[in-house]
């Protein structure tokens, strides 16, 4: 993420330096870059900071501010969202508070890490987003069955 917010920065994105999420314009733009650079559609965007993160993702020894986590970019469209998740009890509650979260609601998430649980990882994958870009569409709403927004919540 550092690494992209540099190279975006140095070309104009964000000149005030305030950004910490890269927003739709900075996504086409490190996109675009590595296609210059590289010739590669794909960029995994990751190390991105603790704080616009969610609370479960692992954090690197030694690295607090930072999560395991990563985005994929498809020409310059955020398609995947994952991380290594936390898995100890201990620093879940920790990292929780940090962001203070009440852990009550979320106590039954909770307590399958209370007795042990293997080091692991997830991500979501935005389908509808994947066949946007595969075809070549303008908008996600020509992707989607049942478009779901803002201002759509019913068929």
């Amino acid at each position: 993420m550092a690494e992209a917010q540099d190279i975006l920065r140095a070309g104009g994105w964000d000149p005030e330096g305030g950004k910490e999420d890269l927003d739709p314009e900075g996504e086409r733009g490190i996109a675009a870059h590595i296609q210059r650079e590289t010739g590669h559609e794909f960029v995994f965007v990751t190390d991105y900071p603790a704080s616009i993160r969610p609370f479960y993702h692992m954090r690197p020894v030694g690295r607090p501010d930072l999560t395991c986590s990563f985005d994929l970019l498809w020409k310059g469209l955020e398609i995947t969202t994952g991380a290594q998740r936390e898995h100890r009890y201990d620093v879940l509650l920790k990292q929780a508070a940090e962001k203070d979260m009440n852990t009550g609601p979320m106590q039954d998430y909770l307590n399958t890490f209370r007795y042990g649980c293997p080091p692991h990882g997830g991500l979501g994958m935005g389908l509808s987003r994947v066949l946007m870009v595969l075809l070549g569409l303008d908008s996600i709403r020509e992707a989607s069955f049942l478009f779901r927004g803002p201002n759509r919540l019913t068929p």
